[in-house]
């Protein structure tokens, strides 16, 4: 049933969208300098995200596969640039962050603009300008957030291939809280982030539905780790310290089982070990 499969990512839906309303509706009374150090907040948080998946998630991999193996890391570290650079490159050529910035400029001028552009001149230009760039911030830095990790991987998984969300229901609930903070910062973009969780996670539990486990450890352990990746990516721009075109990255999370089974194809047991 497609019930079974994809509860966990409805809920999960469902808890971001009360979350984001509800930060929306304080986001009005929260002064800007209290805004700024909630996104700090959740920036660092993020950086935290970041190195559990990445590199804390690496080292697990190394210590349960690379026993005996000295140069099992570096082969797990080409698997994740590879993936890095191949899937930035690919996400550059179809500018996904061009495109997903224009539908987000796009969404805040149909829904929240109530067409000022044509009648108030260039300063209403401009702060439409700026609130769709919000607009586009918020709804990138959610979707990340909320759809990397190994709790949406696992979830992911045990819900479509087992139909147990438990793992997915404990996710929703940690990220109505952070929709809540984000959304008081960063705007309605983080409530459009619900169509990012809708078809990446329901589509992960279907996939993992259909193919019955096809997938390796070793592959949704990487695909995690490259995602931790992008999560400190994130954090660098909630931080302000540098602008990444996250979403130019986002093919990369999908790389490593396809880099994985090349490998193993021309060298058996380099990566995938007993």
């Amino acid at each position: 049933m497609l019930w079974e499969a994809t509860n966990g990512t409805i809920v999960n839906a469902v808890t971001v969208a009360v979350g984001s309303g509800i930060g929306l509706a304080f986001s009005s009374r929260i002064p800007e300098r209290y805004q700024r150090i909630i996104l700090d907040c959740l920036g660092l948080v993020t950086i935290t995200l970041g190195v559990d998946a990445a590199v804390v998630g690496m080292g697990q991999l190394v210590s349960r596969y690379g026993v005996g193996v000295p140069t099992y890391g570096a082969r797990l570290g080409m698997v994740m640039v590879g993936s890095l650079i191949v899937g930035s490159i690919l996400g550059t050529a179809l500018r996904l962050q061009e495109r997903i910035e224009g539908l987000g400029r796009a969404i805040h001028e149909r829904f929240f603009s109530g067409g000022r552009r044509a009648t108030e001149g260039a300063a209403a230009v401009e702060g439409s300008a700026a609130g769709a760039a919000r607009f586009a911030e918020g709804f990138l830095s959610a979707s990340v957030i909320f759809c990397v990790g190994p709790l949406t991987l696992l979830g992911c998984l045990a819900n479509g291939s087992q139909g147990i969300p438990s793992l997915l229901y404990i996710k929703a609930f940690l990220d109505g809280f952070c929709s809540m903070a984000l959304a008081a910062s960063l705007g309605a973009g983080v409530a459009a982030s619900i169509v990012t969780v809708l078809v990446f996670q329901g589509g992960l539990s279907l996939l993992a539905r259909a193919t019955a486990g096809g997938l390796n450890e070793l592959s949704m352990q990487m695909m995690n780790v490259t995602g931790g990746v992008l999560l400190l990516a994130t954090a660098l721009m909630l931080l302000e310290i540098k602008r990444i075109p996250v979403a130019n990255m986002l093919p990369a999370i999908f790389l490593p089982p396809m880099v994985i089974a090349m490998v193993e194809k021309f060298g058996p047991g380099l990566l995938v070990r007993p």
